[in-house]
């Protein structure tokens, strides 16, 4: 089984990113399980353009590692910072650049990166716009980590033992529920009946 990290914040270094990577140091424990992790710091993907569905060489050169990697995934882990109450734009914007083919009938995870006690808005955004035509399935757990700064850190020091303690346990279960459903949905793909050229775009 193999797990994508999608880490959607654009700074360098980020909370996102120290979050997703104990994403992926936790799933690396586990046995069977592969991991892929992927940075959107210094906003590695331009902006969308319609010259993507013209079989643009420049847009396959740069996607088709990134395409590689997502098509052998069988579930995904997106982490969003809140920004303005909002998702930050290259996360909506890899959303754009890739399609059914890669990211289509997967579970993935959502979790939400808060400095403060925010980090709901990002969850309903994520739920609301980013799943339509590329199909991705978030299943119903999320998790948001709250007061993000305080959490999660390699020094054991930087951390409010309760909170960090609450959060590693429900990252631990949730990440157990996501390779559930990653373990369940992988006949489905394999059944070939789920993409269609016809409908190829969500109503």
């Amino acid at each position: 089984m193999k797990i994508t990290i999608i880490s959607g914040s654009h700074r360098n270094p980020s909370q996102s990113e120290k979050v997703a990577r104990h994403i992926e140091k936790a799933l690396r424990q586990e046995q069977g399980v592969d991991t892929w992790l992927y940075a959107l710091a210094d906003n590695p993907l331009p902006l969308w353009d319609q010259t993507i569905w013209e079989d643009d060489q420049q847009w396959k050169d740069l996607l088709a590692p990134i395409r590689e990697q997502l098509e052998s995934s069988d579930g995904f882990v997106i982490v969003s910072p809140e920004w303005h109450g909002q998702v930050p734009s290259g996360l909506k914007n890899f959303f754009l650049l890739f399609n059914r083919f890669e990211l289509g009938h997967k579970p993935a995870l959502i979790v939400a990166v808060s400095s403060a006690d925010g980090g709901a808005y990002p969850v309903a955004e994520l739920r609301m716009s980013s799943y339509k035509n590329n199909r991705i399935c978030y299943i119903p757990e999320q998790v948001i980590v709250r007061n993000v700064e305080g959490v999660l850190n390699d020094n054991a020091e930087d951390n409010n033992q309760e909170a960090d303690s609450y959060f590693r346990e429900r990252i631990s279960w949730s990440l157990e529920i996501l390779k559930a459903y990653a373990g369940a949905m992988k006949p489905m793909r394999e059944s070939g009946q789920l993409h269609h050229n016809k409908f190829g775009n969500g109503m």
